[in-house]
């Protein structure tokens, strides 16, 4: 047996009291509500002796896990749910108790949480939640229970336990793209535990919401539980406005027996204001109010999303599992948007348009702005299939932890464009109106609008995976894996080049990792992993991209996982490598080759758990240093867009009194730049939220303040036209009541 290193000596020293359970800082209500589903199914076995001396720490109202900030699981990583220090990445685990304590309603806002994360744009604009993860675009590497979700919608946190994030390129369980890494959404389970709680929200800027979760019994081993929202929610910018619902059914057979069947369902229905924010000015966002809305007050995204879920598990035994799962999912948007598509020097059509960042000397008050339609409907569907057999067993004195499975896919995608003009105005320009106070009106009855390029494209795909998770003794792990995957697919547009292409990719990733754990409470690794991306990737192509090999991604990556305070708080840092080698890049003559170049180097730190039993924190920091290290397109040496050098993240709360808690912290973002051109500059900020509860056992009563000094800053930027900038939000008060009927 390996002796204890001084390091972790040194550790021990400083921990406080120890807690008497392996489960680390696990409360009693956790203990409870993981025991229920076994306890309701059948006579439970004799506790274990460290179970039964679990210490009965609660928050008075807290009737489960949702005041825990500190996660022990991470749904990614793995095909299953694996513990944290055995993964050889590093993983950032949202759970519900961080989104609830900051009324993080939105995808968007519970990944501010996520250092590494920047909010970016859709192919053709700004429509859904479309995120950049380490430098590179994530927009098709969001996952729902393990399956790509790859609708272009806004995302809502109603149905959701946790959002996990995986970073760096991991082709190997996730198949094409993942050059970031990916993100996973967790989705509420049904339970043996009885439940109705429902939640009202209201706050400034005409924001109001309603959620509801309901979970039923409806024998000794299923149940029924059903999460539903509603929200009509304002903002701090001018004209914005979303009305969204939706509902998620799920009901699960088979609870705490071998064999376990959930079948589930995501329903939603947005109707929102779209964004496309502010023109830059001399390399810099216009220095306009930010409340300023370039647009028409009836502009709207209509979406409707509905996703069907199968899942089967059936347990052998102790050391072999067998899963199966279905997803079907159905998007379709409907979007009559404008943007400013350029900045002009007069009030009329033929006035010159300013470019790479529209310099110019002269006044505000003198310079006018282009609309131009952003019009499409688009219709997104996908059904994925994926089979797995999880198997342990012991080659002598090594132990193996073996995932292996297939992976199905069939997509189809279509996008009908259109152009709308005003009459007397260039093709595809609405209106051209003032840079400073733009008049708020309808669009024009006159517009002439017509269908222009439908692009129509689908694709197959096959993966082939295994991993195998190796225990050397009690201190060391090899993590191996490798993959095959072959993808086709094709697009055909009736007026755009090209007029059909396809392409089928065969691709074999790799995942390799050792990892050193010489106490229950570190870990250290190494890990190395691959990744590729298709041009027809996300089922669209620029044209000449259709005859190159898809790129190709790699991660290095060491780091080390702490749980100190006797388990209680958890440290993550990491020290990374992403290379793309054969970034697309397009030449003078227009031309795309595999010639570019492209890679971030960085650090990164993470916090969550308990300080004291009171005082809760959750955090991250993250360096990146993104550079285009060659390409043929006049970009090379330059910032990689919308990839902050430095960002901080932190929330924390302190319970002062069994019923009292309060609560705050900064998101930090250092300066980036809008496109790899780096004509467009938006600045760093620093935005400060709070919040203040009373909690009782049938209720919370809840106070947020977002953005608590009003900082003017920029959330999301859109390459096109130049580089464009959408506002955060301004701020704003929130009051929440939730009540439990049970």
């Amino acid at each position: 047996m390996l002796r204890k290193t001084p390091l972790a000596a040194a550790l021990m020293t400083i921990v406080a009291a120890p807690i008497a359970s392996p489960l680390y800082a696990q409360t009693a209500p956790q203990a409870a509500e993981s025991a229920a589903p076994a306890s309701a199914a059948s006579p439970a076995p004799a506790a274990p002796a460290e179970a039964a001396t679990l210490p009965a720490v609660r928050v008075s109202g807290q009737s489960d896990t949702s005041g825990d900030f500190q996660p022990e699981m991470s749904s990614v990583g793995a095909k299953v749910p694996a513990a944290l220090r055995d993964i050889p990445q590093a993983v950032v685990v949202v759970p519900k108790a961080v989104m609830q304590s900051q009324a993080a309603t939105s995808f968007s806002d519970a990944l501010r949480n996520v250092p590494g994360i920047t909010i970016g744009a859709a192919e053709g604009g700004q429509i859904g939640n479309n995120i950049n993860l380490r430098g590179f675009t994530a927009r098709t590497d969001i996952y729902l229970d393990g399956f790509r979700d790859r609708g272009q919608y806004y995302r809502d946190t109603f149905n959701l336990d946790s959002i996990d994030v995986l970073y760096g390129p991991s082709s190997l369980y996730f198949g094409r793209g993942s050059t970031g890494g990916v993100i996973n959404q967790v989705s509420k389970q049904p339970t043996l535990k009885k439940r109705a709680d429902v939640s009202v929200m209201a706050g400034t800027h005409d924001r109001y919401r309603t959620t509801v979760d309901l979970d039923q019994p409806i024998s000794d081993t299923a149940a029924f539980r059903i999460n539903a929202f509603g929200q009509d929610l304002g903002s701090s910018r001018d004209v914005m406005k979303s009305k969204d619902y939706g509902v998620a059914p799920q009901v699960k057979f088979g609870i705490g027996t071998p064999t376990q069947i959930t079948l589930s369902a995501l329903i939603q229905h947005n109707r929102d204001q779209p964004d496309y924010g502010i023109p830059p000015l001399n390399g810099h966002p216009a220095p306009v109010d930010t409340k300023t809305f370039y647009g028409f007050t009836n502009d709207r995204t209509i979406q409707d999303v509905q996703t069907l879920s199968a899942r089967i598990e059936h347990r052998v035994n102790d050391n072999l599992t067998l899963r199966n799962q279905t997803q079907f999912s159905h998007y379709s948007t409907e979007a009559r948007a404008t943007n400013a598509a350029a900045v002009l020097t007069g009030p009329l059509g033929s006035s010159p348009a300013l470019s790479n960042g529209n310099f110019t000397t002269l006044p505000l008050s003198q310079l006018f702005v282009r609309l131009q339609g952003k019009d499409r409907n688009i219709n997104d569907h996908s059904i994925y299939n994926t089979t797995d057999v999880e198997a342990k067993f012991a080659t002598g004195f090594v132990k193996h932890d073996v995932i292996a499975g297939v992976d199905l896919s069939h997509e189809t995608y279509s996008n009908q464009s259109f152009t709308s003009t005003a009459p007397g105005l260039p093709s595809n320009t609405i209106a051209i109106v003032p840079l400073v106070d733009p008049p708020y009106t309808p669009r024009p009855s006159n517009i002439r609008t017509v269908a222009t390029n439908l692009a129509e494209s689908s694709a197959n795909g096959i993966g082939i995976y295994a991993n195998d998770t190796i225990s050397i003794g009690p201190y060391w792990k090899l993590v191996g894996g490798v993959r095959w995957d072959r993808y086709e697919a094709s697009i055909h547009n009736s007026i755009n080049a090209p007029s059909y292409a396809t392409q089928t990719n065969f691709y074999t990733s790799v995942r390799g990792g050792i990892i050193f754990q010489p106490t229950e409470t570190q870990s250290y690794y190494a890990s190395y992993g691959t990744s590729f991306n298709p041009s027809l990737e996300a089922l669209t192509l620029t044209n000449t991209q259709q005859n190159i090999p898809p790129e190709t991604n790699r991660s290095y990556e060491i780091g080390s996982k702490w749980d100190l305070l006797n388990g209680g708080l958890s440290i993550t840092q990491s020290l990374f490598t992403i290379e793309k080698t054969n970034a697309r890049t397009q030449t003078s003559t227009g031309e795309y080759t595999l010639d570019g170049d492209v890679r971030v180097r960085g650090y990164q730190l993470g916090v969550a758990g308990h300080i004291t039993n009171k005082w809760q924190v959750f955090g991250g920091y993250t360096y990146m240093n993104g550079t285009v290290q060659k390409a043929a397109d006049g970009t090379a040496g330059h910032t990689l867009a919308n990839t902050p050098r430095n960002m901080l993240t932190i929330w924390t709360t302190y319970a002062f009194t069994p019923n009292w808690e309060i609560g705050g912290g900064p998101v930090y973002t250092s300066s980036r730049y809008a496109a790899n051109n780096n004509f467009v500059e938006v600045g760093g900020y620093t935005r400060w939220d709070a919040m203040a509860a009373y909690h009782q056992k049938k209720y919370d009563i809840q106070f947020n303040v977002l953005n608590v000094t009003d900082k003017k800053y920029y959330d999301a930027l859109i390459p096109s036209d130049g580089g464009r900038a959408v506002p955060g939000l301004g701020r704003t008060f929130l009051a929440t009541l939730n009540y439990r009927f049970f």
